[in-house]
This record gives structure tokens, C-alpha cells and sequence, in this order.
């Protein structure tokens, strides 16, 4: 029998406040290993990836979107998380009006659940140990998943489609198998050209599980060639598209195939 991992939670916040201490103390009583990192203290703390889970707990200031300091800042942390090597989650906590923003702009490269603030505990809870949320309201966006191992081109493209769509990015094959088991999209924007697990290796295991086979894709390539295209085609995919496309004519092909 495998050993269980010990689920440890860092907090991460601009400053700690009475409420962040509510909280520690709650996840400390639930058996959590708790680490803490702030502004003022931002290294991140050592994890055995064999041995130990973690989530990560956001819990944002009012008015985040306004400071770009303190905006700039979480954002760094959020790409050290990103490339840590072990198994990690996301949890957000903040004011309901800057979500959708937020989620688009920085929180879009993991699996990331999302808490309103004033956060209830019971819903907490039930955050860190099932990975249970409650239902989001007033979402009724389409849901992209980019998986692409280029995060700035990724994120470029995240900034062209957010006001249309929900828009989720990973930057990495066994990524986004890994997302899609927590989250349902209505379209993957695929990268034909990735390492270590390449675009049509992915397709194939989306297509093997009933859960994703009906997801469609679309490919990224970068190659316009004869050859490549045709190569493409033959995984018959929903699409492609040139990494080169602009804005207009990704929004346009994306509108006529969503």
C-alpha cells in the first residue's frame, strides 16, 4: 500500500491579516502542514514531491486589479508554483466582481477553484480535502483550454480570446489530461509540436477516454507546409490554425467552430 501524502497548504497573501489567521488555524486543526508566504517573506517552501501534496491558497486583497505592485507580485508566485515538480492545486480567494478577470489574466495555467470573500470555512473545507467548489454564477462563457508549451504565446492568446471566452492554459501534455479530470472545456487549442509528450500523442489519449472524446480540438502548428498540414489532417482533429493567424481571424474561425 502507498503512503498516503500529507497535505500541505501554503497561504499565500500580500499581508497576514486576523481572517488569514482564522484560516490557518482552521486548515491546522484539520491536519494540514501550513506554511505561510507573504511579501515581506516570499520564499517557497521545500516539498518532498514523492511524499507531500500541496495546495496553494490565495487569499487576494480588496481591489487587486488597481495595484500593480501587489498584482506583479502574486503573479510571480503563481509562475513559481507553476513550475514546481510537485502535485499542486490552486485555490483563490477574493472579491466575486474581479474573478472573471483575475482567472483570465493570471490564475490560468493550473487547475484553480475559486472561493468569494467573505470566505465561508465549511466551504474551505470541503476546497482542500475533495477539491469541491461551489457553483459559479453568471459564467456562461464558453470554456478554451490552450495547451501549449510557449507560455508567452500562450497567454497572448489567452489576451485575444478572454472577453469572449473562459479561458484556461497549461504547458504541458500529461498537463492537461491531468486538468481535464477535474474540469470539463468546450474546446482545446492543441500545440502540434510539444516535448516530452507531444500534440498527437495527447489527442490520441483524449480520444481513448470517453470522458474527452468529444471534446474538440483544434491545432496550433507553427508550420504551414503541405506535409505538416496534411500530417495534421490525418489525426482528423476539429481544425488548425497557424500561429501566425491574427486576432480577428482566430476569433472568427474559433466563433464558427464552438
Amino acid at each position: 500500500m502507498s503512503e498516503k501524502k500529507i497535505k500541505n497548504v501554503v497561504i499565500v497573501m500580500c499581508k497576514y491579516s486576523v481572517v488569514v489567521k482564522g484560516i490557518e488555524r482552521r486548515l491546522k486543526e484539520m491536519g494540514c502542514k501550513v506554511s505561510i508566504i507573504t511579501q515581506d517573506k516570499d520564499k517557497m517552501p521545500k516539498m518532498d514531491k514523492e511524499k507531500e501534496s500541496a495546495t496553494f491558497i490565495f487569499y487576494l486583497p480588496n481591489n487587486i486589479m488597481d495595484d500593480v505592485v501587489k498584482f506583479n507580485w502574486l503573479e510571480h508566485i503563481y509562475g513559481k508554483i507553476h513550475d514546481l515538480e510537485c502535485e499542486c492545486e490552486v485555490i483563490v480567494i477574493g472579491d466575486k466582481s474581479e474573478r472573471d478577470d483575475l482567472t483570465g489574466r493570471i490564475f490560468g495555467m493550473l487547475h484553480v477553484g475559486w472561493l468569494d470573500r467573505p470566505v465561508k470555512m465549511e466551504e474551505l473545507e470541503l476546497a482542500v480535502t475533495d477539491g469541491i467548489f461551489p457553483e459559479v454564477e453568471g459564467n456562461n462563457k464558453k470554456h478554451i483550454l490552450i495547451v501549449d508549451d510557449d507560455p508567452s504565446y500562450a497567454k497572448m492568446v489567452r489576451e485575444w480570446l478572454k472577453d469572449v471566452y473562459q479561458v484556461s492554459i497549461v504547458t504541458a501534455g500529461i498537463q492537461a489530461i491531468t486538468f481535464l479530470a477535474k474540469k470539463s472545456v468546450d474546446m482545446i487549442l492543441l500545440d502540434y509540436e510539444m516535448p516530452v509528450v507531444d500534440g498527437p500523442q495527447v489527442f490520441q489519449m483524449l480520444r481513448q477516454e470517453q470522458s474527452t472524446q468529444g471534446i474538440p480540438v483544434v491545432f496550433l502548428t507553427g508550420v504551414g507546409g503541405k506535409d505538416q498540414v496534411e500530417r495534421v489532417l490525418q489525426l482528423k482533429p476539429t481544425g488548425y490554425i497557424l500561429k501566425s493567424t491574427t486576432k480577428e481571424k482566430l476569433l472568427s474561425y474559433l466563433q464558427k467552430k464552438i
